[in-house]
């Protein structure tokens, strides 16, 4: 019996010739090896009949707690497309700190306060400086005096700032207590971002969910010892909630734990001052639906919109995926508006949330932690 030996290959997708000499690259796709014969370009199509809803603007207007986006961004541009999808308020998490945050403000927040909310970061290459903790306070308090609405903590802190003596900075280390303890005080809402997901602190083989994103971005691949363990940073996150229980943390990205919701939902059962947004997750929650629902439904409260996008941005959508995500029983749908999956090989299902959880994820949850209910 003749046997066949079966393999698939990330590629760029290129033009045959009879010589076999490729091309010039023009897109990302995937081949399929099979014997000798090569399928390019290999996206499988479906053949189930299921239901399919195309959701354009969300069941209620949406509060998306995770944006990104430059002060060369048009404002009346991105009100045009909020108003298109839905999107009654944005969050830019890229204040920055300095003339930065001075122009972000100004050319967002001073255009319109009520749907732009801006939020500031701290430059941590100064943690070396006598006065850091006392400078970083005062920045705060000047920061949120010109209407900063928070402070978002991006993950190269507990994972590549570095101090003077070259050790890495840790999440909880003690010279950083003064800035969680002052956005207590200011009530002023911290969203953090430390590790990422699992398969970006393994080896980059055979066996790793995302080989294909690894290797269209390897900077993204945090595996070695040069990097700290991914659950040391989780647990350096966890002292600094323990020990600021005045202060309301939001944790980026289903707090980094979207692939295990017994663990994200042990946080969120231990420290009553956490919570997650959905930034950027919707593939790892999309794959495991009846988890993903019991994790809902449980941590409504606690739970915020989110995309990591902007909306109107050109590139990789999410705002329509989501909606569908949320609030649709379809079955099998990709998590992307792409050429390729950028994150893994695999299909979404829809969760169907009630209403009044809908409600709570897609706006009255980030109202009552950015203080603005009823406004």
């Amino acid at each position: 019996m003749k046997s066949f030996n079966s393999v698939f290959l990330p590629i760029f997708v290129v033009s045959l010739a009879s010589s076999c000499t490729p091309s010039k690259p023009t897109r990302l796709g995937q081949a399929l090896y099979i014997g000798k014969d090569l399928l390019t370009d290999y996206r499988p199509q479906p053949s189930l009949v299921t239901e399919s809803h195309r959701i354009n603007r969300p069941k209620f207007p949406a509060i998306d707690v995770h944006t990104h986006f430059k002060t060369s961004l048009d404002p009346k541009f991105l009100l045009k497309k909020m108003d298109e999808l839905g999107v009654k308020r944005v969050v830019n998490l890229s204040g920055g700190w300095g003339k930065k945050l001075d122009t972000t403000l100004k050319t967002f927040h001073g255009f319109d306060p009520a749907r732009f909310l801006i939020f500031c970061n701290v430059d941590f290459s100064r943690i070396d400086e006598p006065d850091f903790d006392s400078q970083m306070a005062k920045f705060l308090e000047e920061a949120h005096a010109k209407g900063a609405a928070g402070l978002k903590v991006f993950k190269n802190l507990g994972l590549t700032v570095k101090d003077i003596s070259g050790k890495t900075v840790p999440v909880d280390d003690e010279r950083l207590d003064p800035i969680w303890q002052k956005a207590g005080e200011l009530g002023m809402p911290v969203l953090i971002h430390v590790a990422d997901p699992v398969a970006f602190f393994k080896p980059i083989d055979r066996v790793n969910e995302r080989w294909l994103q690894l290797h269209r971005h390897p900077n993204w691949s945090f595996y070695g010892p040069q990097f700290p363990e991914r659950e040391e940073i989780l647990v350096q996150r966890n002292r600094v909630l323990s020990r600021h229980p005045n202060t309301t943390f939001i944790g980026a990205h289903v707090g980094n734990n979207a692939e295990d919701l017994k663990a994200a939902g042990a946080v969120l059962d231990k420290y009553p001052n956490f919570n997650v947004d959905i930034a950027g997750r919707v593939a790892e929650l999309g794959r495991q639906p009846y988890s993903a629902r019991r994790f809902f439904m449980k941590y409504q409260n606690r739970i915020l919109f989110g995309t990591d996008r902007y909306p109107g941005r050109p590139d990789q959508p999410r705002y329509k995926i989501y909606y569908r995500f949320l609030e649709t029983q379809d079955e099998y749908f990709d998590y992307y508006k792409h050429t390729f999956p950028p994150t893994g090989e695999w299909k979404i299902y829809g969760l169907h949330l009630p209403d009044e959880v809908l409600k709570k994820v897609y706006f009255q949850n980030a109202e009552r932690l950015l203080g603005i209910v009823g406004k």
